[in-house]
């Protein structure tokens, strides 16, 4: 991309884009001069140190810009209005769970191995026996053009340019044949529904659509209590849409109500409730794409799904968006890894915010990790280029980690040690 990474973003119906926010140029140009620089010191939930005037080495020259995946939050609350920045950064209830998923990683220390020889180590590892640039997929998240004009397919397209899989939402705010039609790999992400027949026919467009596997999420039973959404009234735009639902299916996530989230209210319309094992069973008799379980946190469950024929779990609470109070993934994870063995793959998700804490993921025996805020932080900055920035640097540290714990690929880092002893 030869043109420098400045987000000026005309606003639309929400008033998402406004403003011009200093995101990477590519290496060797420079950032156009008079970029805003929008510090995230006032921001309680942006992660510490997060600026968004940091200096990022590249071959060939220096450039302004973020230095690290954290550093695109304040530029994303910069360019978001509040309310949406509060539906993307909040979690459920007090959000005890969703601050336990970042303290939980960082308490994950890695010993790293010495004199291994090692000095340019490869980020390349498979996904359901895929191979992809590194161990790293794009978490399925609701309604992107909230944050972007340009929604899914801009992330899409930084997925394919990175060479990572883009998980693509049931609720996106783009048709899932548009996002396929990027390019790369695309996996969908469904959510139960009450009419089974609405089921069938996503399961049959995602195959049309030629995805590459099926991620369905068993954590929603109803929406967590998420308090920013229902003190904020929050409901969607007019011109953001559950896209891949039949029309007037989300008429109530537009209906705003103080105290209400319309968003909560709509997928309780929506969502089937009793999702069971039966369920899952039919799902995987009925597709013969490879098939993540997603919301997975008790070893009894991770263990019944690979039973079922579950090619993977993904061990998540929602991003601390479900019940607060579930544990951090990061605790859970170990005894997840354990008690599926090799039947199946295991992912983190939730909390997932550097090259790092792939590597410690890595380390507590997953095969890779789900991404998430982060990239829609990226997103709402500098739309496609923004993102591509973001898995530019990730890519980028987790190379770093892998060279400072002397592991020549991901493989070997499943085979470091780890301690969470201070």
């Amino acid at each position: 991309m030869a043109e420098p990474l400045l987000a000026n973003v005309p606003p639309d119906e929400s008033g998402v884009g406004r403003g011009a926010l200093a995101v990477p140029a590519p290496c060797g140009s420079a950032a156009p001069p008079g970029a805003p620089a929008t510090a995230a010191g006032t921001d309680r939930s942006a992660p510490a140190g997060a600026t968004a005037d940091a200096s990022v080495p590249g071959a060939g020259g220096g450039f302004a810009g973020p230095a690290s995946l954290a550093d695109f939050a304040g530029l994303a609350r910069a360019a978001l209005p509040p309310e949406v920045w509060d539906f993307v950064d909040g979690g459920s209830g007090t959000e005890t769970t969703l601050t336990a998923n970042r303290a939980a990683l960082d308490r994950v220390a890695v010993l790293p191995r010495v004199l291994t020889g090692v000095d340019r180590p490869r980020t390349e590892a498979p996904l359901l026996g895929r191979p992809q640039a590194m161990p790293v997929a794009v978490a399925p998240m609701a309604y992107q053009r909230l944050v972007h004009p340009d929604g899914e397919p801009a992330l899409a397209a930084a997925a394919r340019a990175a060479g990572v899989p883009y998980v693509a939402s049931t609720l996106s705010s783009t048709r899932i044949e548009e996002i396929a039609a990027v390019g790369g790999e695309v996996w969908f992400q469904l959510y139960w529904l009450r009419d089974r027949g609405m089921v069938a026919d996503l399961l049959d467009r995602a195959h049309a659509a030629g995805c590459a596997a099926l991620m369905v999420t068993v954590d929603v039973p109803i929406l967590g209590r998420r308090l920013r959404d229902v003190r904020n009234g929050f409901a969607l735009p007019p011109h953001v849409t559950a896209a891949n639902l039949p029309g007037g299916r989300d008429d109530l996530a537009h209906q705003g109500t103080p105290g209400v989230s319309a968003v909560a209210v709509h997928t309780g319309a929506v969502f089937a409730p009793a999702l069971s094992w039966a369920d899952l069973a039919w799902l995987r008799g009925r597709t013969p794409l490879p098939l993540l379980v997603k919301g997975i946190l008790d070893p009894r469950d991770a263990a019944r799904a690979a039973e079922t024929g579950a090619d993977a779990v993904v061990v998540s609470n929602h991003g601390g968006r479900q019940l607060d109070g579930a544990p951090a993934t990061a605790t859970a994870l170990p005894e997840v890894v354990a008690a599926v063995g090799k039947r199946c793959e295991v992912l983190l998700d939730s909390g997932v915010r550097g090259g790092v804490d792939v590597l410690r993921a890595l380390a507590l025996g997953a095969t890779g990790v789900l991404v998430g805020r982060p990239l829609l932080w990226a997103l709402a900055a500098g739309g496609r280029a923004g993102a591509e920035a973001a898995l530019a640097l990730l890519a980028a540290e987790l190379r770093d980690a892998l060279t400072l714990t002397g592991c020549a690929d991901p493989a070997a880092a499943r085979h470091l040690h780890t301690t969470t002893g201070g």
